[in-house]
């Protein structure tokens, strides 16, 4: 067994036996270190840039003053690039630690609700369910019913025949029509004769009727038949 896996093996029954940090003890642990080595990445940063400062001030002047500042400056890179790596190794392991911990309050409020859902059902019954909605289904078929029948049309007038009742209307109609044919009168017949040969014509008297206004089409069409006529005859 490698010391790491001793180590993690001895730190988690140590763990145990204490009872283990809670979750937040844990993330604040946590971020507590990434804090702390961020501050030395901005530390180990400064180093550099004032190493590189000292090489390029000594240069080729003082080579053995510029070779020890760059050696500086390397192991600085080092160590530099060993704390990003722990910063993403924690940050990887926070990530973890916190999904963990959502994960579980999630499952405990599913239990929760789980447990109140079986303490609802407790009292229900599902036979009574089934007839429940049973009852329901028969008492919406019967609502339906009833307003299709409210919303029928009543028979009222149903035992008259339509089309004797058309056949009627047309008689009616008809009748109009013949009174109105009876009330138009034709013009008089001019007393005075017509002249043998061409020449003026004299004045013609002629007495025209008010012809009374008929609703019918068809009086209509004769009425103008007839002016027609006349006006042709007086020219």
């Amino acid at each position: 067994m490698s010391k790491i896996s001793r180590f993690f093996k001895g730190g988690g029954s140590a763990a145990k036996g204490r009872g283990g940090p809670s979750p937040q003890e844990a993330l604040a642990r946590l971020r507590e270190t990434e804090e702390m080595l961020s501050k030395k990445q901005e530390y180990l940063e400064t180093r550099i840039e004032r190493e590189l400062a000292i090489a390029r001030q000594h240069g080729t002047k003082n080579k053995r003053a510029a070779l020890q500042a760059l050696k500086r400056k390397k192991r600085y890179e080092k160590q530099l690039t060993q704390i990003d790596g722990t910063l993403s190794t924690i940050e990887f392991q926070r990530e973890a630690l916190e999904n963990s911990h959502t994960n579980t309050e999630v499952l405990k409020n599913m239990g929760y609700a789980a447990q109140a859902m079986k303490k609802v059902h407790e009292n229900m019954d599902l036979n009574k369910i089934d007839d429940l909605m049973q009852d329901i289904t028969e008492q919406q078929d019967v609502a339906q019913e009833i307003s299709d029948a409210i919303s029928n049309r009543a028979g009222f007038g149903d035992e008259f025949d339509e089309d004797e009742l058309m056949a009627e209307l047309e008689e009616l109609e008809q009748e109009e029509l013949n009174k109105g044919m009876r009330d138009v009168r034709l013009p008089s017949v001019p007393s005075t004769s017509l002249p043998s040969r061409p020449g003026k014509m004299p004045a013609c008297h002629f007495t025209f009727l008010i012809i009374k206004p008929c609703s019918s089409t068809r009086k209509r069409a004769e009425d103008e038949d007839e002016m027609k006529k006349l006006a042709a005859w007086a020219s």
